[in-house]
């Protein structure tokens, strides 16, 4: 089915029961230890519930987002919402962006205008992309699976048919990191016909073949390990039983606030003061695209279609890819293990930033993918 032109344009009831929600919001007592140690701060939740109640205007930052064209497309049996802006300059190239949970589509928005448009934001305009922005399949404006089996190859095929099939692009590039990251990979190995070349800041990969048992792989493992008790939390529950939160997540503005802005805080390099990264308007806002279309359940759904079955660490990836490595990343894989598994073209070690680089240094990240495909033009 054709793109069909959209407008993001939340109905004023749900607007109003927001507000009854938050106004009748229950909060715990804080936890001996307080502050983040134990999870959420149950007093800096209670501040941006009360800023979302009072202080926010979701009708602002709609227009805002409603300033680039959006479309909706029935992929698969489900309806994509994407942004498709087209670039200006002698010859831009396709370039899909890819978010993950718990972001957006809305990690990217400020991104377009100089990622189409170069030479009105301080570059040259042979580094023109036209860019497409999807939401994954269940998360924000996007339509939610009605079936089992939306994974990340899943989604890389769907976006692949929206670029090829559905937008007339041959040949494309494509950015991501979180299941951003998993998707491009994956678009990489399934898709290669189609795909100029692949920018990651987020890496998955496997020691290769007699290096299992090297230095660096035990090291790596004790690192990872160390993680997944500490951090890891959050998936195991999504990625087994995801519809016993969403219930109380669908219910509370503040639960989903609680559950989603801890992560920025602790995977992103803010030193421990989430708004020295992301304003509360920003954060609200990409909790919009959780709230608004009640979107939490099916979102956290794709970590269960991924981890019932054994993430694809290995698969070769043939295209040319680069890496931007920031510091604070949650999920690296080492060098070396990136170079067996990948056509490695860049590795850039960056000075900052964490694992929501997009937001966290949009110079860093934009300036990277510039010169990638630049080499590829």
């Amino acid at each position: 089915m054709p793109p069909r032109p959209y407008r993001i344009d939340v109905p004023e009831s749900i607007l109003v029961d927001l507000h009854r929600r938050l106004d009748a919001t229950r909060f715990p007592e804080p936890l001996p230890g307080g502050g983040w140690e134990r999870g959420a701060d149950v007093a800096y939740v209670r501040e941006l519930c009360a800023y979302w109640r009072h202080q926010y205007d979701w009708r602002k930052h709609e227009a805002e987002l409603n300033r680039y064209p959006q479309f909706v497309c029935e992929v698969d049996g489900v309806d994509i919402h994407f942004w498709h802006v087209r670039g200006k300059g002698p010859a831009p190239i396709p370039l899909l962006l890819v978010h993950g949970w718990p972001g957006s589509i809305l990690e990217f928005h400020h991104l377009i205008g100089p990622l189409t448009d170069p030479a009105a934001h301080g570059g040259d305009a042979a580094d023109a992309f036209d860019v497409v922005i999807p939401a994954l399949p269940g998360y924000g404006f996007s339509g939610k699976p009605r079936e089992a089996g939306w994974d990340g190859a899943r989604i890389a095929a769907a976006f692949d048919r929206l670029m090829v099939d559905e937008l007339g692009y041959g040949r494309y590039g494509s950015q991501g990191g979180d299941w951003g990251s998993i998707v491009t990979m994956a678009l990489g190995t399934n898709h290669a016909a189609h795909v100029i070349g692949i920018h990651l800041n987020m890496t998955v990969a496997a020691p290769p073949p007699g290096e299992e048992q090297s230095e660096e792989a035990k090291a790596h493992g004790q690192k990872l390990a160390a993680w997944q008790v500490a951090e890891a939390g959050y998936s195991h529950v999504q990625g087994s039983k995801p519809m016993s939160l969403a219930i109380a997540q669908s219910d509370s503005p503040a639960g989903i606030a609680a559950w989603i802005v801890e992560k920025f805080r602790t995977w992103s390099d803010c030193g421990g003061d989430v708004e020295s990264a992301f304003s509360k308007d920003w954060l609200l806002t990409n909790l919009m695209f959780y709230w608004a279309p009640n979107s939490i359940g099916s979102a956290a759904n794709l970590y269960y279609e991924t981890f019932t079955k054994p993430l694809d660490m290995r698969s070769p990836v043939r295209v040319p890819t680069a890496v931007a490595a920031f510091p604070k990343e949650i999920i690296v894989s080492p060098r070396s293990w990136l170079e067996a598994r990948f056509d490695l073209r860049r590795y850039t070690e960056m000075p900052r930033g964490g694992h929501f680089a997009a937001v966290e240094a949009p110079d860093l990240l934009l300036e990277d993918v510039r010169a990638f495909f630049r080499g590829l033009r």
